[in-house]
C-alpha cells in the first residue's frame, strides 16, 4: 500500500512558539514510529497530537487511521477513515475510500468493497492503487458469481439425478410389487383351476358311476320285461321309479299295521 505522508503545515497560533515546537517535534517522532513499524507508539503519538494539542489536520488523521489499520484494529481504522470521507482534500478523501474498500474486501464483502474503490477513483482519478484494486475486486466478484452459478447448476443437476434415481427405484419397486401381485393372482388362479378340475373329475366320476349303474340295471332287466315295457310305452327308468314307490308304500303299510293293537280273545267264545 502506497503511503501518503505530506509536509506538515503549521495551524496553531504563531504567538505560542513553545506549542508550535512541541507539535513539530511530536509529528517527527510519530512519523519515525510509523515508518519503523512501531504502530502502537505511533497511535499514541498521533492521538496526543489530535486530542491534547488540538491538531486538526487530514494528514495526521490519515496516518492515525493507517497505524490502526496495520495494528489490525479494524474498528478504529474504519472509524478514522470514515472521518475523512467528507474531506475537502480529494487525495485524502480518495485514500480513505480506498482503505475502506481494502477492509471490506478482507472481510469478504466484495460488492461493498467495489463501491468504495469506485468512489476512490471518482474522488481522485489519478489514484492508481484504487483503480488497480477496483479491477482486481471486479474480476473477483465476476468469478464469484460464475462459481455460484456453476454451484447452482451442479446442485440442480445433483437434485435432478437424485430425483431420477428415486423415480427409478420407485419404478423398480412398483415392478416388484406388480410381479408379486401377479404371482399371487396366478397362484390363486392355479389353485382355483385345480379345484375346478378336481370338481370336474368328481362330477365325471359320479356320472360314470351312474352310467355304470344304469347299464348294470339295464343289463339285469330280462328281455321280455323290456319288451313288455316298450309295448306299455313305459321306460325302464320310469318302471323302476314306480316299482320303488310301490315298495315304499308297502313298507309304510306294514309299519302302520304293525303299530295297531291286537284285541285279546275273550274266554268262552269260539275263535270264529
Amino acid at each position: 500500500m502506497k503511503l501518503l505522508l505530506l509536509i506538515f503545515a503549521l495551524v496553531t497560533s504563531p504567538t505560542d512558539p513553545n506549542k508550535i515546537g512541541k507539535i513539530n517535534s511530536l509529528k517527527t517522532e510519530a512519523k519515525k514510529s510509523y515508518l519503523a513499524g512501531n504502530y502502537p507508539e505511533a497511535i499514541k503519538q498521533y492521538t496526543q497530537l489530535i486530542d491534547s494539542l488540538q491538531v486538526d489536520e487530514d494528514e495526521v488523521k490519515l496516518n492515525l487511521a493507517h497505524a490502526y489499520f496495520h495494528s489490525k484494529d479494524t474498528t478504529n481504522a474504519v472509524s478514522k477513515y470514515q472521518s475523512l470521507l467528507a474531506s475537502s482534500n480529494t487525495a485524502y478523501k480518495s485514500i480513505a475510500h480506498q482503505q475502506l474498500g481494502v477492509i471490506k474486501n478482507q472481510q469478504g464483502q466484495i460488492e461493498e468493497a467495489l463501491q468504495y474503490f469506485k468512489q476512490a477513483i471518482k474522488a481522485d482519478p489519478a489514484n492508481k492503487d484504487a483503480r488497480y484494486n477496483y479491477e482486481m475486486v471486479k474480476k473477483k466478484l465476476e468469478e464469484k458469481k460464475k462459481q455460484e452459478q456453476q454451484k447452482n447448476q451442479d446442485q440442480n443437476k445433483q437434485n435432478q439425478d437424485q430425483q431420477q434415481q428415486k423415480d427409478q427405484q420407485q419404478k423398480q419397486e412398483n415392478k416388484k410389487e406388480d410381479k408379486k401381485k401377479s404371482e399371487e393372482n396366478s397362484k390363486d388362479s392355479d389353485e382355483e383351476n385345480k379345484k375346478k378340475e378336481e370338481e370336474k373329475k368328481k362330477q365325471e366320476q359320479k356320472e360314470k358311476e351312474q352310467e355304470d349303474k344304469d347299464a348294470k340295471e339295464k343289463k339285469e332287466t330280462p328281455p321280455e320285461v323290456s319288451e313288455r315295457l316298450k309295448q306299455m310305452k313305459i321306460s325302464e327308468e320310469k318302471a323302476k321309479m314306480l316299482l320303488e314307490a310301490m315298495k315304499n308304500q308297502e313298507i309304510q303299510y306294514l309299519q302302520q299295521n304293525k303299530r295297531k293293537p291286537t284285541k285279546p280273545k275273550e274266554k268262552g267264545k269260539p275263535d270264529w
